[in-house]
């Protein structure tokens, strides 16, 4: 398991409060939708990376981390495996501070690029489960 009790709370209370959220859309039936309001709800900026640039949560989405014209401070991935490794690498090209690959979403390999980046990473853990116990 990749996302220790101090990385977890490092990422959700000190590296800042932008957050990036791959796979967001209007789909109010996706897990994305639903974690993206907890994390609004714990004071987090949400911003939607998907590829429709839809606006969520009363946020501009954007199609790609490339495209957001501000730092970031967490990456959070709701893609599959398959693709995840390289929103990783986006998220290292953007600046990120971390990222966080939601539950499910497992890539050995981006992990370890990820961390030899000098990010914080979490993989198959949801934030929207964790915040909730730090306070």
């Amino acid at each position: 398991m990749h996302g220790d009790e101090a990385t977890i709370r490092t990422i959700l209370t000190e590296l800042g409060d932008t957050w990036a959220v791959v796979g967001l859309s209007t789909n109010t039936g996706r897990a994305a939708y639903g974690v993206a309001e907890v994390l609004r709800r714990y004071g987090k900026r949400v911003v939607p990376v998907h590829p429709k640039a839809e606006t969520v949560h009363g946020e501009q989405g954007y199609a790609s981390l490339a495209d957001i014209p501000f730092e970031v401070d967490v990456v959070d991935v709701f893609v599959n495996s398959d693709l995840a490794g390289a929103v990783a690498d986006e998220a290292v090209a953007k600046g990120a501070k971390a990222v966080w690959f939601q539950l499910g979403v497992v890539d050995e390999a981006a992990y370890e690029r990820t961390r030899a980046a000098g990010l914080e990473m979490v993989m198959d853990r949801c934030p929207a489960i964790e915040i909730p116990r730090l306070r």
